[in-house]
């Protein structure tokens, strides 16, 4: 299983651990919520727990937990500036659709968990 950094999303990461003072990673996962049945979550990462799998792509790392990791298989995180807001967005192929306020996504088939 992998996922992949984009060089903007890394630069980012990156410079919000710079920032914050401390922190190993940006940490990814995923839980059920909203109206389509999931979402993602982002946090820091101060350490890597048992069963996290961590990415690294220019020098930047993600953590993602081994229950999150089926639903993001094969993603690529990238960091988006559209006008005034900007973001970290997930590329990802596992998603059939999302809900109309995009805030939430349902799989186009179950996730081998």
């Amino acid at each position: 299983m992998a996922i992949t950094l984009t060089e903007a999303a890394a630069n980012q990461i990156r410079k919000q651990l710079a920032k914050r003072g401390k922190g190993l990673a940006l940490r990814i996962g995923v839980k059920k919520v909203g109206c389509s049945g999931f979402a993602y979550t982002f946090d820091y990462a101060d350490e890597v727990r048992q069963g996290d799998e961590i990415f690294a792509f220019h020098d930047a790392s993600l953590v993602v937990d081994a229950d999150s990791l089926p639903f993001l298989d094969g993603s690529r995180v990238d960091y988006i500036r559209e006008g005034l807001n900007d973001s970290f967005r997930l590329h990802n192929p596992n998603v059939g659709d999302t809900c109309g306020c995009g805030e939430s996504f349902s799989l186009k088939e179950p996730a081998k968990v």
